[in-house]
């Protein structure tokens, strides 16, 4: 059976962030039906006018929900502005997986996640053009509502998300779309592996937590905004996010650069 979301079940605080992200993506959906024009930036990746707009969208909302609290966002920082974090700050993709945005295949998202004391403790993934928004925090649990452009998602309907250990006879591994590599191959030839699930963007830590794939594994480079919403919402599913060595994984590092990781569905 379903178990939808209680009254009580998740904080004010995680559906206001996920009608944040809900609205973000109505911004970036508007681009998505026009001509999408990009530009690099110095790390050689796209930017375009949806990510901007969303982010400043984000920016002023949180800015309203939780004054003073500092918000590291990525487009932001591109551009010089990093702030000072302490114990408590929010980390922002306004429009992950703008490459796969630019190849109108949906597999886009708009992340939002709160740290508190280096841990991931809310996050939400809405990805605008499948329908599909995930939140999750310590303790609540992790939720997946439908949630259609033009409405407001009905979180009385979520759906409660857990992940899954892997069948005896292989896993499901979910990889990259666009950044797939040789190392994560040769990770992965030491597993029994019977399918792949090819995903763009942190779509691909949603399918774990939502018990559609057991594994991902990144050897390539990614920043803290990049993983921390899909880490909240994985462990609130009870999925672990760590180094392949197996430490764990945290936030408010030099930079906000990530070392590789393997997220993982529940332990046999």
């Amino acid at each position: 059976m379903t178990e939808t979301i209680h009254a009580h079940a998740t904080s004010p605080m995680l559906r206001a962030l996920a009608m944040i992200a809900y609205e973000a993506g109505a911004i970036v959906l508007e681009h998505y039906t026009e001509e999408i024009t990009a530009r690099r930036k110095d790390d050689q990746s796209p930017v375009t006018a949806a990510d901007l707009q969303s982010e400043r969208f984000i920016l002023k909302r949180l800015a309203q929900l939780a004054p003073g609290v500092p918000v590291v966002a990525e487009e932001d920082v591109a551009a010089g502005h990093t702030p000072k974090v302490g114990h408590r700050f929010f980390l922002v993709d306004p429009l992950d997986g703008t490459k796969e945005f630019l190849s109108r295949n949906g597999e886009f998202t708009v992340n939002i996640a709160e740290i508190v004391e280096g841990k991931p403790v809310r996050g939400v993934v809405y990805a605008p053009a499948r329908d599909r928004l995930f939140m999750g925090e310590a303790l609540a649990g992790a939720y997946e509502a439908f949630a259609p452009p033009g409405g407001a998602p009905d979180f009385a309907e979520a759906r409660q998300i857990r992940a899954r250990a892997p069948a005896p006879d292989g896993l499901v591994v979910a990889i990259s779309r666009s950044h797939n590599d040789n190392k994560t191959q040769e990770y992965l030839a030491r597993y029994n592996v019977k399918a792949f699930v090819v995903a763009g963007s942190s779509l691909k830590f949603c399918l774990l937590a939502a018990g559609e794939a057991d594994i991902y594994p990144r050897h390539g480079r990614t920043m803290e905004w990049d993983t921390a919403a899909g880490h909240a919402i994985l462990s609130a599913a009870g999925g672990s996010l760590t180094t392949p060595e197996g430490k764990p994984f945290t936030y408010g590092k030099a930079g906000f650069v990530n070392p590789h990781f393997v997220a993982r569905g529940l332990a046999k």
